[in-house]
């Protein structure tokens, strides 16, 4: 397994607690399963990054962000180009934030300070306005509100290979009698380490990967009629409302487009 590329290596190894780096990602682009020595912020102002661990999967949308501590194996998909800016922060210099990935909300003051800080060189003097801008980011950093935008794996093999088959055509019509069929398992016992193992019911498990299945296309400015149909709702009203239930708005609105 490999640590992040030579080039992102050599910066990331200035001694500074937190360096920026800006990059550009086409469409269909896969950085494979790889690790950071240090805590990273990922911001996208275009674009949908898809990324998962061994224990889970996230999405984010545009204009969102995603923490990934330091040390933790990780894959990443594209989804349209992504203008990305990245934060690398010295493990321990930042205290409170969670030590698994987390897609994150980005404040204005947030966003502005990342407009600013891809332009701040590596070896910036932490006395001047650099230095003061990037102080600032990490008292920003922890204030962050965490967004419901993540899908835990199972640790059961069996399991796994049914949600990460599920991951790829997912469906609001999946039925644990199915499930607990397909792994030799009664109903009741299926539904017990389902739950233990993940943390979430089967059905909001199941509603969760419908909605992360649905935020790359919604971006793409696919209609939500369209997007509903597809994964299988009756109609779009049906799927609009358990979106809402998830992440607080309805499609169109969590996407940022006029309804």
């Amino acid at each position: 397994m490999r640590s992040s590329d030579g080039v992102e290596r050599a910066f990331t190894e200035v001694a500074r607690p937190v360096i920026a780096l800006g990059r550009d990602y086409p469409d269909g682009h896969v950085i494979e399963p790889h690790w950071h020595r240090r805590d990273q912020l990922l911001y996208g102002s275009t674009g949908v990054v898809l990324l998962a661990t061994a224990g889970g999967a996230w999405v984010m949308p545009a204009e969102r962000g995603m923490w990934i501590p330091a040390g933790v194996v990780h894959d990443v998909r594209i989804m349209g180009m992504v203008r990305m800016r990245s934060l690398y922060v010295e493990p321990g210099v930042i205290t409170g934030m969670p030590g698994h990935c987390q897609v994150l909300g980005i404040t204005p003051l947030m966003r502005s300070l990342l407009a600013e800080a891809v332009f701040v060189p590596a070896e910036y003097d932490p006395r001047g306005r650099d230095g003061a801008l990037m102080a600032l980011v990490q008292h920003e950093i922890p204030r962050l509100p965490a967004l419901p935008l993540s899908l835990p794996l199972p640790g059961s093999k069996a399991l796994a290979g049914l949600c990460r088959a599920f991951l790829h055509a997912p469906t609001p019509h999946a039925r644990i009698d199915s499930w607990s069929e397909a792994v030799g398992m009664s109903r009741r016992t299926f539904t017990r380490l389902f739950r233990r193992e993940t943390g979430l019911s089967f059905v909001a498990w199941r509603q969760q990967a419908c909605v992360m299945a649905a935020l790359p296309r919604l971006a793409a400015g696919h209609p939500v009629t369209a997007v509903a149909i597809d994964l299988g709702y009756d109609n779009p009203a049906a799927f609009t409302a358990m979106f809402k239930r998830i992440l607080g708005a309805p499609p169109a609105a969590y996407i940022g487009r006029d309804g």
